[in-house]
């Protein structure tokens, strides 16, 4: 068991000065238990904390680190800009060009794109933008799906929300409340019962099309293409959160990878290659409804600032040389096939989704298809199962209901190691 002294004095002071001792709930280890790890330093798929030890990375900083940390082209890229061209300017630059022309490029929805700062920031525009250019209030989301957290999105939540238990935020007005409807995911016809009831005010449909915030959770055969031929009956906006999923589970996202385009997409964490960003972008009628030349308000001082579009370009240039997804999969299908293997040897029905190199081990034996199936996970077990694997020098995101992340650097003494560690921690977990 790592000595984390360092970690628990820097946590009980944090707390004195930042609301439950972090910046954002997942990392406070309230599902698992125990004290949050502070880390010191990153490289490759391995993470340092403050105390010397040592642990695998499958968080990589909750999906931006496909590549792994401290990639040297990336960090090469950044050291360059910091030293030739500067980190803000609040004016327009060349590479503000250059990223929108290889998004627009790379992934099939989008004619336009604006760059923000963050997931949440893109969500939330691409909802208002939706809005503005139906002339309608209402939108769809579905249950256990997490969008950042705009007051629209704070309806029965995933990520931190569900991890803590508490999915509905104070905060958020009757009104909005009234504006957002939930839907089951994968059942399309909960998507028509909401659109029958609400007919003519459906602004649009904001969906993960791999679902990363409730564990791992895929759209099933048939499910995104039905909901593109409803969208397009019905006037609906439809909106892909490929925030988490975009450019992991395929170079195009997993609107590539399904073949379904959807009229707007929003995206994030690779894109900026571990430093803050989002953008929104889809259809060039719709685009063009955004301020300066629409008016649909958005803006944003640091939005396409030097150092975090240099990060993303150089993620993406290196994505696109080097193709690194047939790796991956190879990667995730040992991964998956080892833990397997160790449930059967342990008599054990639990459930594993995985698309790509983002996966999830769900604590239940009930195939886990939407929100409500997710949450007949045992947390408890996953609990223990979190503290045997960190004990063990891995890393995994504190919460059942949280995506673990491969990267293109784990290597297969890696996945070894990992395999080996989750046999024990699922021994550790039925005690």
């Amino acid at each position: 068991m790592p000595q984390i002294t360092k970690s628990v004095e820097l946590f009980e002071k944090a707390k004195k000065f930042i609301p439950g001792g972090v910046n954002s709930p997942v990392r406070a280890f309230k599902s698992v238990g125990g004290t949050p790890i502070y880390m010191a330093k990153g490289s490759g798929a391995y993470m340092t904390d403050v105390d010397g030890n040592t642990y695998l990375d499958y968080v990589g900083s909750w999906g931006p680190f496909i590549l792994g940390s401290m990639h040297p082209r990336i960090t090469a890229a950044l050291e360059y800009t910091l030293k030739n061209i500067g980190t803000s300017f609040g004016t327009p630059i060349e590479m503000e060009i250059e990223i929108a022309e290889l998004l627009c490029k790379i992934v099939p929805s989008l004619e336009m794109v604006r760059m923000v700062n963050s997931g949440t920031e893109a969500t939330m525009s691409a909802v208002r933008l939706a809005r503005g250019y139906t002339g309608r209030d209402k939108i769809i989301k579905f249950e256990g799906c997490y969008h950042g957290h705009g007051d629209s999105f704070l309806i029965k939540a995933g990520s931190g929300a569900l991890t803590l238990g508490a999915p509905d935020s104070p905060g958020v007005t009757k009104g909005t409340a009234m504006d957002t409807l939930n839907a089951t995911y994968n059942d399309i016809e909960s998507v028509k019962l909401l659109v029958n009831e609400n007919k003519g005010q459906v602004a649009a449909i904001i969906i993960e099309p791999v679902a990363g915030n409730t564990g791992v959770i895929p759209a099933q055969p048939g499910f995104l293409a039905a909901l593109r031929e409803l969208c397009t009956a019905e006037g609906i906006v439809l909106i892909f959160d490929e925030v988490m999923c975009g450019f992991r589970v395929a170079l195009g996202g997993a609107q590539s990878l399904y073949g379904v385009t959807p009229d707007l997409t929003t995206m994030g964490k690779i894109i900026g290659g571990g430093l803050p960003v989002g953008a929104f972008g889809g259809k060039r009628e719709i685009m063009e409804r955004v301020a300066p030349l629409g008016d649909v308000y958005q803006a944003g001082t640091l939005s396409g600032n030097p150092l975090a579009l240099t990060a993303g370009l150089e993620t993406l240039k290196i994505l696109i040389d080097e193709d690194p997804y047939p790796e991956l999969e190879r990667k995730a299908k040992i991964i998956e096939a080892g833990f397997s293997d160790n449930l059967k040897k342990l008599g054990l029905n639990y459930v594993q989704n995985r698309v790509g190199s983002m996966s999830c081990l769900f604590f239940t034996g009930t195939p886990v298809v939407n929100y409500s199936t997710a949450i007949t996970a045992n947390v408890k077990k996953h609990g223990k199962y979190f503290h045997s694997l960190l004990d063990q020098g891995i890393y995994t995101a504190p919460s059942q209901f949280e995506a673990m992340f491969i990267s293109a650097v784990h290597t297969d003494e890696d996945l070894e190691k990992t395999i080996k560690a989750n046999y024990n921690a699922l021994v550790v977990s039925e005690k």
